[in-house]
């Protein structure tokens, strides 16, 4: 049986209602993916956590060494498991998370976190492309309304619109539930 991992990407403050950038659905998203932290650490399995970094102050949201920058509560790391820091949109760019994971022998990659629409697509697109097998639980990801020439598409649009999108050609996409049931 291939080895795999939960990738838990920027479950951080300033995406939840008093952060700086909330999402749509970002508490019961932070529920789903606790849920599959603690399925996974039952297990034995590997948990990395990827936690988003910008590099200037004048960020809109998640500014260097600010609060809403660190890891939300939900989502916490243990001490073992390992917390990547990110500047870019693909977790992998300028990262040891190719290096953690082939370290660990690591196949299969299952992806949790925000946003539907920029880092979940980013990482499952960069991983399928870097050779693994790839699962996003759904409802354990969030995203936001999104605005394009005078047109407001509804959060849960954008979300539905990307998670189509993985499941045609990059990974399955399957809910929580359906995912700690086996069905992947």
């Amino acid at each position: 049986m291939a080895k795999q991992a939960l990738i838990v990407v920027d479950i951080q403050n300033d995406y939840f209602p008093s952060g700086k950038w909330p999402l749509v659905g970002v508490e019961t998203a932070a529920d789903n993916a606790a849920r599959l932290i603690q399925a996974f650490r039952d297990s034995g399995q590997q948990v990395v956590h990827i936690r988003h970094e910008f590099t200037s102050d004048s960020a809109p949201f998640f500014t260097p060494g600010s609060s809403g920058a660190q890891l939300h509560a939900k989502v916490t790391n243990r001490a073992d498991e390992p917390v990547v820091l990110k500047h870019f949109v693909n977790s992998f760019r300028e990262t040891e998370l190719e290096a953690i994971l082939d370290q660990h022998g690591i196949e299969q990659l299952v992806v949790v976190g925000s946003m539907s629409h920029m880092c979940i697509d980013g990482v499952t697109r960069a991983a399928a492309d870097l050779g693994y097998d790839v699962t996003v639980i759904h409802d354990a990801c969030a995203t936001r309304d999104l605005e394009f020439n005078g047109v407001v598409v509804p959060a849960a649009q954008v979300h539905a619109a990307f998670m189509s999108s993985l499941g045609f050609a990059y990974a399955s996409v399957v809910s929580t539930d359906e995912f700690l049931a086996g069905s992947r």
